[in-house]
């Protein structure tokens, strides 16, 4: 089952972004259904299809699912792109493709969802953590830096919420390197970190900045650490069943 998934994706990823000019992306949104790159693009699938399962035309059916629900999804993405943010559109665009790969992976090899996994006391305690590292660390962080304006940090200088995005990607990998024992790669990240904000300390006027930037640094590493270890010990007791 795994490896008739595999292809099924591996044909999706060459297909649709690999194998796809982006003279064809520009031709079909100008032309929507009459476009000839909207063809030759599923021609190019049903190629890639046909190569990864070896020819084996017992699943002709299932590649037929895929062409024919490709066709009618990029048709659909084309007609609301004036409507939908890109974003979103693409989004929902991928999502609606692998839903119909895994019902064509369903069709020939039934499997059983173990939602009870899903709802597990282990997975709960992930999400908890991994929201508590991202939106929650967030809202910490902002109470907590919120006392100091400096004047070198404008608002119009820097691209909108990206201070906010940033320290969450920071604290998810942080808690990361946690989870896999990594500890090594948390000082990886540190001294990647200082260079790149190297140049802005070199231009502050005074040592205000250094400050707000240690600070700031040090106050995310330490939420993301603490809940990375708390999500270790805590770990430790459900697999024990404490």
């Amino acid at each position: 089952m795994i490896g008739f998934a595999l292809k099924l994706l591996l044909a999706h990823i060459l297909g649709d972004f690999v194998l796809q000019p982006d003279r064809w992306i520009l031709e079909k949104r100008k032309k929507k259904q009459r476009a000839t790159a909207l063809y030759l693009h599923l021609g190019v699938h049903t190629l890639v299809l046909l190569i990864l399962l070896q020819f084996n035309f017992k699943y002709w059916l299932g590649m037929a699912v895929i062409l024919v629900s490709h066709f009618l999804i990029d048709l659909a993405k084309l007609y609301l792109e004036n409507s939908i943010k890109n974003g979103w559109l693409f989004l929902f665009d991928q999502l609606a493709h692998l839903l119909v790969i895994l019902w064509v992976v369903y069709l020939y090899h039934p499997f059983l969802v173990d939602t009870a996994a899903l709802f597990s006391p282990a997975s709960l305690l992930l999400l908890f953590c991994i929201f508590s590292v991202t939106s929650v660390s967030a809202i910490l962080m902002r109470l907590a830096m919120g006392r100091w304006q400096l004047p070198e940090d404008k608002e119009q200088d820097s691209l909108p919420k990206a201070g906010k995005y940033i320290g969450m990607l920071e604290r998810l990998l942080v808690f990361g390197f946690i989870v896999l024992q990594q500890w090594a790669a948390i000082g990886w990240l540190i001294a990647a970190k200082s260079i790149l904000r190297f140049s802005d300390l070199s231009r502050a006027k005074d040592r205000k900045l250094t400050e707000y930037v240690l600070i700031g640094t040090f106050c995310s590493f330490g939420l993301a650490i603490t809940i990375g270890l708390l999500y270790l010990f805590f770990l430790d007791q459900i697999k024990f069943g404490m």
